[in-house]
């Protein structure tokens, strides 16, 4: 896996898979995960694309220098990933927080994108007071403080029940989240409002939300819907982390937009 430098000297982790001359993928992680949350995709991906992986800043392998951070900021470290490829253009896959840089992407970088799937995310966050309540529990008492009430809004009941083995990644990926850049990251989302820059993204764009998602209801999506015109969303029956809980739909429907 090379580093990569971002231009104020942060270091990147970044995992690249699949034939040199095929178009490029790029997957971008949840808040509180690492690039690992992709290895049920990455087998079929790898077989269609040159696939880019990569630890956001504050999380796996990355460096975690000091917050806050912003989309901006976050956004300019896929553009230092690319760049350091050498690659021009790229598809574009992102989960909740990878979703909210893909938005950050798409409508302030249009040239390094082809198409986008925004999955289980978010334009923007009415009330910060939730986002300030979970920076001071994980500033005073860690990552563990919230750990179990993530594992509660990712996965449904059913699914936690039925597959613990698929969910404790995740639990183990959540606790190794350095502290403070988990924090730096909730502090970009609480500041985020993408709601009228997505307006103007042209980029054929592909929605995926979780029936069940809490953290990013359908109601969310929707609303990203009504306003990147010519998208599509699709529904599938999951929590938050829907690439995992549907593995195989998440992966068939990713595929499907992206052949276009």
């Amino acid at each position: 896996m090379p580093m990569i430098t971002a231009d104020d000297g942060a270091r990147l982790n970044v995992k690249v898979e699949g034939p040199d001359n095929a178009p490029v993928l790029m997957l971008s992680n949840s808040l509180g995960t690492d690039l690992a949350m992709w290895d049920v995709q990455a087998p079929e991906f790898s077989r269609h694309f040159r696939l880019v992986r990569y630890d956001r800043r504050g999380h796996g392998k990355s460096d975690a220098p000091k917050g806050p951070y912003s989309m901006q900021r976050l956004g300019r470290d896929v553009i230092a990933i690319l760049d350091a490829l050498k690659i021009k253009k790229t598809n574009w896959c992102g989960l909740s927080m990878g979703g909210m840089v893909g938005m950050w992407l798409a409508a302030n970088a249009p040239g390094r994108v082809d198409r986008i799937v925004l999955s289980n995310t978010a334009c923007r966050y009415p009330n910060g007071d939730l986002w300030n309540d979970r920076i001071r529990t994980v500033s005073e008492k860690g990552t563990a403080a919230i750990v179990n009430g993530s594992m509660e809004r990712w996965f449904t009941q059913g699914y936690r029940e039925r597959a613990p083995d698929k969910v404790k990644p995740f639990h183990k990926q959540f606790l190794k989240t350095n502290a403070g850049g988990y924090v730096a990251c909730c502090q970009a989302i609480r500041d985020m409002d993408q709601s009228e820059s997505i307006r103007g993204i042209t980029a054929p764009t592909l929605i995926i939300a979780g029936s069940q998602d809490a953290a990013t209801t359908p109601r969310d999506a929707e609303y990203i819907q009504a306003r990147i015109k010519g998208s599509e969303l699709k529904m599938l029956d999951a929590a938050h982390i829907s690439n995992v809980e549907q593995s195989e739909a998440y992966t068939a429907t990713v595929l499907k937009h992206l052949h276009g």
